[in-house]
């Protein structure tokens, strides 16, 4: 292994998903000396980490995708929601047209940094995950872009590291694929990642066991082959629908209705699910009446009608109370819902089978399967981790960053999450992040965050320069109020209700609390815009 000092820069940028390598353009277009370090091979973000079968966008493909005209004029996506496969040709689109990849270092993993006061500047060490090489780069500003789902998580399972078959997490799946056809495979997890591989795998599998702790609401896909002509007719529309996204609560094209469940009538009600429910997608979730986070009546109603129809899908009552309970495991919604197109229907199969973990958790894994309480073996020989991610704060935890103080994230996050605007946290000076803690991020579409919250970051940099200014840094003050405001948003509605990763509770020892803001994109756009134009208030610039 040898260590190389590499060049210095005004700004390192971490992660090459939609929110770097908007960072890169932007900022390389205004003349700073801007590279991207990114620990995958390709671009992509989890697009690239995410290949497993049947991994695909949940997000309608006009949204999800840069809102540049030069960009989507001459993109055309096959599919409603588009495969991982096809996100990542977008992503080499892109490349192409912006040349992004000269300025990005693949394969790069930043291990620490720490920020040297004299220089205002970050040492950060990075290490090539190809050939162990250690390398030094020292930048001016450091935007962290590793999104909300970049650390798996993996549970610590007795004797997982003593299974003799092939034994993948969903996050890190091989890239040359797995062929699961004709084999026993056994999916831990039932979050989306689970539902699309058990969906997925299920035809061609000779046997599939579903480790099942709670019950996803999954909602209907509703998929669409796009061919030219649906695509230009579509495309007549992108203006308006991306304007739209910066004034809609998750930074979509629609929003939810302007009247409560229990406002209207039982008949209304059931029409406006049945609506909702026949187009598909996230509109049960997020474009569904305005009291269903914060009302338990009304979100009841909104259960009821997800469990009925869903039950009609299920052949055995026994089968459908363990994926579509009587009684609401959590409050609908709380727990993010999956889309599928054909999940449940594959419990009707005679080589599925559902293990319920309440009843018989998993004791421990051997060589060849997992042992249930029951004292039953299930043979495998392919697992499936399916366990999500130390969501949200696990990017940031990952890297030994240190503060002014010497204290990591780690430390500093290990009795919740502190944060100014969801951007920045004070000790770390010069660092910025998108889609990070404390911001939309998980309840935003992540191409919408990356535009709006950095083209903030890009305007705060740039007001930096202008003003001859070289360091800015949160105060505790700043961060402890915007602490407060996110709890008494959180507090109004019903997301503590559930053991989500919302929460933070699907990571043992995690703070529970939760981790994205909760009042909407265009509140916290405001607060930002708030604090931008009363000279960045809530930091110390010099």
């Amino acid at each position: 292994m040898t260590t190389q000092t590499t060049e210095e820069l005004d700004v390192l940028v971490v992660g090459a998903g939609f929110a770097g390598l908007y960072q890169l353009d932007q900022l390389r277009t205004l003349g700073y000396s801007v590279t991207v370090y990114e620990a995958g091979s390709d671009m992509g973000g989890v697009w690239y980490w995410n290949c497993y079968p049947g991994a695909r966008v949940d997000t309608w493909a006009p949204l999800y995708q840069f809102s540049r005209e030069d960009l989507w004029r001459d993109w055309n996506f096959s599919e409603l929601y588009p495969g991982w496969d096809e996100v990542r040709q977008y992503f080499h689109h892109v490349d192409q047209k912006l040349d992004l990849s000269r300025d990005i270092r693949f394969d790069t993993r930043v291990v620490a940094a720490e920020f040297e006061e004299e220089r205002r500047q970050w040492a950060v060490r990075a290490r090539n995950e190809r050939t162990g090489d250690a390398s030094t780069v020292r930048a001016r500003y450091l935007v962290l872009c590793t999104g909300f789902g970049s650390k798996p998580y993996v549970p610590d399972i007795p004797g997982l590291d003593t299974f003799a078959g092939e034994c993948h997490h969903t996050a890190r799946w091989p890239q040359n694929g797995l062929d699961m056809a004709g084999k026993r495979v056994g999916v831990i997890g039932t979050g989306a990642s689970g539902v699309q591989v058990i969906q997925e795998s299920a035809p061609d599998a000779a046997h599939l066991t579903v480790f099942q702790r709670t019950p996803n609401t999954a909602l209907p896909m509703r998929q669409q082959q796009l061919d030219d002509a649906a695509n230009r007719a579509m495309k007549e529309s992108y203006p308006a629908r991306f304007a739209k996204r910066s004034a809609t609560f998750a930074g979509f094209d629609y929003d939810f209705q302007d009247k409560g469940a229990l406002e209207v009538s039982d008949e209304e009600r059931t029409t406006v699910y049945e609506k909702l429910w026949e187009t598909g997608g996230f509109l049960p979730w997020l474009g569904t009446f305005n009291d269903i986070f914060f009302n338990a009546d009304a979100n009841a109603t909104a259960y009821a009608f997800w469990r009925d129809k869903v039950r009609e899908r299920i052949q055995d009552p026994a089968v459908a109370e363990k994926l579509a309970p009587t009684q609401a495991p959590h409050p609908f919604g709380v727990k993010r819902p999956s889309l599928e197109q054909r999940y449940y229907e594959v419990y009707n199969q005679d080589n599925v089978e559902l293990v319920d973990l309440r009843e018989t958790p998993i004791q421990r894994v051997s060589p060849s399967g997992v042992l249930t309480a029951d004292g039953r073996e299930h043979a495998l020989d392919v697992l499936v981790l399916a366990t999500g991610f130390d969501a949200v704060t696990g990017g940031l935890t990952a890297m030994d960053i240190r503060d002014t103080e010497g204290r990591s994230f780690a430390d500093v996050f290990a009795d919740g999450t502190r944060t100014h605007l969801g951007s920045a946290t004070a000790g770390f000076p010069n660092l910025l992040y998108i889609y990070g803690p404390q911001s939309p991020s998980a309840f935003c579409n992540g191409p919408t965050c990356a535009e709006l919250q950095g083209d903030w970051v890009v305007q705060c940099l740039e007001h930096l320069r202008k003003n001859g200014l070289t360091r800015i840094e949160a105060t505790h003050e700043a961060e402890q109020a915007w602490h407060n405001h996110v709890t008494e948003l959180t507090e109004a509605t019903l997301f503590p209700a559930a053991k989500s990763w919302y929460m933070g509770a699907n990571v043992p020892g995690k703070k529970r609390e939760l981790l994205a803001y909760p009042g909407g994109l265009p509140t916290y756009m405001e607060k930002c815009t708030e604090a931008a134009d009363r000279g960045y208030q809530g930091f110390l610039l010099a």
